[in-house]
């Protein structure tokens, strides 16, 4: 485990630069110890092939030790057990678990999608949102998971099928022209969008922070919008759309719905989740202040969720 000087010096200067501006010091300091070591592994139960107890069960045969979450029944903290001893048991072979990290859970938990509902997940690959919000409509209803990039889709293809979730179709196309497609089609939308990862750093790990920088940052922002764009339009009125990203800056979070806010007259609501190591969102527009920043720690990535609805 690094200490919070020897984190700052080995992630990008304008990265540490950036925090300083928009956080307080002792929230900066927050975030790197978050990033100093690993994370502890943790797993969603998939509830379309088995059930929590059955695999608690299972974990405590197998000697591994874990923790529930109190927000979310179906996730599991693992406290003696990384991702290879679990891809070893016939729980993760089987599908009836998945090795999602916690934040990534907490868009589709917002989003609240229903039984019967028609969903569509805009960027989709690997499938961790996808699969967990087929488990949450008791695998009934129509999602539309779309995916640019087509090695990204033979993945979510692969996941899709593991997990058993027969009521999605996968898109290999556009996400900007899925919007068009389908004009107030969906009952809810969710965009998990493209950004860049500071949520994930790792000071130890340097593939996770070699490729940042702000030249990336402006690049997803400009991806971003037109995403934002496509989605809004694809949501029905009275519809829910959720907007994530597993980044800190404020340009890809906050930023994006000021811009929303102006050029499509979205409304964000209020999230009620209880969950450590967040807050509410950095803005001087009221509405904004309603999305949720959840920072790097021992058990959860940095991510950025807002729950937004159409009039």
């Amino acid at each position: 485990m690094l200490s919070v000087i020897e984190v700052e010096r080995k992630l990008p200067k304008n990265f540490i630069n950036n925090l300083y501006e928009n956080y307080s010091p002792l929230t900066v300091q927050k975030i790197l110890a978050g990033m100093a070591g690993e994370r502890n592994t943790t797993l969603r139960v998939n509830t379309i092939k088995n059930n929590v107890h059955s695999v608690m069960n299972n974990l405590k045969e197998n000697n591994i030790k874990f923790e529930r979450v109190q927000w979310y029944d179906e996730a599991l903290i693992l406290k003696n057990a990384k991702e290879k001893k679990i891809q070893e048991l016939d729980i993760y072979i089987n599908g009836s678990v998945y090795l999602q990290s916690l934040s990534s859970m907490v868009p589709p938990i917002v989003l609240e999608p229903k039984q019967n509902e028609k969903v569509l997940d805009l960027t989709a690959a690997p499938g961790s949102k996808t699969t967990q919000m087929a488990a949450m409509m008791n695998n009934k209803g129509f999602i539309l998971a779309n995916e640019l990039d087509s090695l990204r889709c033979e993945r979510l293809k692969y996941n899709v099928n593991k997990q058993g979730a027969t009521i999605i179709e996968i898109n290999n196309g556009r996400g900007e022209t899925i919007g068009k497609k389908y004009e107030n089609y969906f009952d809810r939308v969710l965009l998990d969008a493209p950004c860049s990862g500071e949520g994930r750093f790792l000071a130890t790990d340097p593939k996770t922070y070699r490729n940042w920088s702000e030249k990336t940052v402006k690049e997803c922002v400009r991806i971003q919008k037109k995403l934002f764009k496509s989605a809004y339009l694809a949501l029905k009125p009275g519809g829910r759309m959720v907007y994530s990203t597993c980044t800190l800056n404020t340009e890809e979070n906050e930023m994006i719905l000021e811009w929303a806010i102006q050029e499509l007259g979205i409304k964000i609501e209020k999230i009620n989740l209880q969950i450590k190591n967040s807050m509410q969102a950095i803005s001087e527009i009221n509405d904004v202040h309603n999305a949720l920043r959840i920072f790097p720690s021992k058990e959860t990535e940095g991510f950025f969720v807002a729950n937004i609805s159409k009039n």
